[in-house]
């Protein structure tokens, strides 16, 4: 059993490491990058990269914020309306190619506006070009005249617009199955929609219809039968998430808004550069001054203290290129900060153990009472600080609490580090004493 727990954790350490190495990393004459995945689990794709994301402040962009008019919807519609706009130039900033993008929707007094971080680039005309246009929804049958390769998809034949568009459709929401209880989409059109819609279905039984937005396919389902009263369900294998998208997505067209650009601000990558650089040494000088102390302080377990730290640190980053989380200064301050609060476990439980010890009681249960009677005030003092992270984080975004991406980042990092150092300050710590401490 010892013997595997060692390999189990070489094996770990050994993953921390590859996920951890800066890119073109020199190893003698060779070059190595982070670990990266690419292969098929039971016949599915997984691809994935462990990088470090850089937000707009570091990696320079631009930053464009779109006034959005409401004035032509109803106010129980406008929260829908706003999520199609926002995922509608999610999807559109996506398809321009840009890493990371952060859209999101901001309330300013009665204002309603759409801020869209573009990191990377600084030639943004096009982008504005493509962000700025209303979305299309747009309902195609199949092409009879369309030649369709021995290997290619039915659904390329889905080229003949049938003129239902999105300006026909008053509604979509998220029902459920009454027989299966699975979640699926309905749709509600409007009387010229709905004669529209019948003769549609009447020619189209047994084929696919497919539901197109701005050129993305959003679902292709079967006609079972010819739909005459107006309503139409979409069922396929959704989950609850998956049917509300879409729902989202068939509103964009039937609830568009027209946006407005009324800031841009250009951020240069060399700016990002020297942030990036400062933020750095400043991390590196407040780990050195933090290792010093606790060696010099507490000296043995100061230096297990040191090496516990400096493995929270590889932990957290890690984690930071697993998820992963895009990078910004207020994350950079948050991870920073989150290095002083890792030493906090260590400072408790040795400050217990050497209580202990003035009691007359040998190191070795010491160590255990001092672990023990510790954990009550690490686990307030880093659920308190989670709690904090939560409610900056605010992750069901409501209106009285902050709403922007930089202090969520702040939030975010902050939270990961806390919760590494709850784990490395106890387990981590605990394990090196075991193993390589030896008292006097």
């Amino acid at each position: 059993m010892k013997t595997f727990k060692a390999l189990l954790l070489t094996a770990i350490v050994i993953v921390i490491l590859l996920i951890d190495l800066p890119e073109n990393f020199k190893i003698g004459k060779y070059t190595v990058n982070p670990l990266s995945l690419n292969f098929n689990l039971f016949g599915m794709p997984v691809k994935k990269d462990f990088r470090t994301k850089l937000g707009l402040d570091l990696e320079g962009g631009s930053s464009l914020v779109f006034d959005a008019d409401t004035k032509n919807i109803k106010p129980a519609d406008v929260q829908d309306a706003l999520s199609s706009a926002r995922d509608i130039i999610e999807k559109r900033v996506n398809l321009f190619g840009v890493s990371e993008p952060t859209v999101q929707t901001v309330k300013s007094g009665n204002n309603y506006r759409i801020n869209v971080d573009l990191p990377g680039i600084s030639n943004t005309s096009e982008a504005i070009a493509l962000i700025g246009k209303t979305a299309q929804l747009t309902f195609y049958e199949q092409n009879p005249d369309a030649k369709v390769a021995s290997n290619s998809s039915i659904l390329s034949t889905l080229t003949k617009p049938t003129g239902l568009t999105g300006k026909d459709i008053t509604k979509a929401s998220v029902t459920f199955d009454p027989q299966t209880g699975k979640p699926e989409v309905a749709l509600a059109f409007n009387s010229e929609g709905a004669k529209l819609f019948g003769e549609v279905t009447q020619r189209n039984i047994g084929k696919p219809v497919a539901i197109v937005i701005d050129n993305f396919l959003v679902s292709a389902p079967v006609v079972n039968q010819a739909i005459t009263d107006g309503n139409a369900v979409i069922t396929g294998n959704f989950t609850v998430d998956d049917a509300n998208k879409l729902a989202i997505s068939i509103n964009s067209g039937a609830l568009p808004l027209s946006i407005n650009l009324i800031e841009q601000k250009n951020i240069g990558p060399t700016l990002g550069k020297i942030e990036v650089k400062r933020s750095v040494y400043a991390g590196a000088i407040g780990l050195t001054a933090v290792l010093l102390f606790m060696i010099l302080y507490y000296g043995n377990l100061g230096v297990i203290a040191s090496l516990a730290l400096i493995i929270y640190g590889l932990i957290s980053f890690a984690i930071f290129r697993t998820i992963p989380v895009v990078l910004t200064l207020p994350g950079v301050a948050g991870f920073i900060l989150s290095i002083g609060m890792a030493v906090d476990a260590n400072i408790l439980i040795f400050e217990r153990i050497k209580e202990e010890q003035r009691k007359g009681r040998d190191f070795d249960i010491a160590v255990k009472l001092g672990f023990g009677r510790a954990i009550d005030a690490i686990k307030d003092a880093n659920v308190t600080t989670l709690v904090v992270a939560f409610i900056l984080f605010n992750p069901l975004n409501w209106e009285f609490l902050p709403q922007f991406g930089l202090v969520r980042g702040f939030a975010l990092t902050l939270a990961i580090g806390v919760a590494t150092s709850l784990f490395t300050g106890v387990v981590i710590t605990k394990r090196l004493i075991d193993i390589f401490y030896k008292h006097d």
